[in-house]
């Protein structure tokens, strides 16, 4: 994260807090609008846009007072995925601890030198697993998202904790291994 907030200064002149003024002053209501704003008024990537949407409003893990309120208030309503969430992250610990947890408002990144997973309960019925895997063919369980963007490439749907299977794993693990 702080290597990301230095390079957004150095790429564009602004500091993020210059940027989060920006935003503010402009009273979008919405994260993705704030996102297009950036990239298409300022010709920010999305990786900068969303860092600087999410600190604007609030939104980030190092702005929310207590960062499991985040994760309990994603699962609202759908508590029956919190059983998926602790599976996934434990499979994923077991692939070493050199990673970051960050719950956001919607759902939790996992980083290592970058981001590599996104862990989501996207409706009441299907738990998204977005993976950053570019180049890697779609196949099996692995779904290319239609508008990749810098924070994933691909996605997994799940709805059982059966649905964490060697495949979803592996998958996991290749997204680990090129984030380090």
């Amino acid at each position: 994260m702080l290597t990301m907030i230095e390079n957004l200064s150095k790429n564009t002149g602004k500091t993020l807090e210059q940027w989060t003024e920006i935003v503010k002053k402009e009273k979008i209501a919405k994260h993705g609008e704030v996102i297009k704003f950036l990239k298409d008024k300022h010709g920010l990537t999305h990786g900068f846009a969303n860092l600087i949407a999410h600190k604007a409003k609030g939104s980030d893990s190092d702005s929310a007072e207590n960062k499991n309120d985040l994760i309990e208030l994603q699962y609202k309503g759908k508590e029956h995925f919190k059983p998926l969430y602790a599976k996934l992250l434990h499979e994923i610990q077991l692939f070493g601890g050199d990673f970051e947890i960050a719950p956001k408002n919607a759902y939790v990144s996992l980083r290592r030198k970058k981001q590599f997973a996104i862990l989501q309960p996207a409706t009441k019925t299907r738990f998204e697993i977005g993976i950053n895997l570019k180049g890697q063919e779609p196949k099996g369980k692995l779904e290319a998202i239609s508008t990749p963007n810098s924070m994933c490439s691909h996605r997994i749907n799940i709805a059982e904790i059966i649905d964490i299977d060697k495949e979803v794993i592996s998958w996991l693990k290749a997204a680990y291994d090129n984030a380090g």
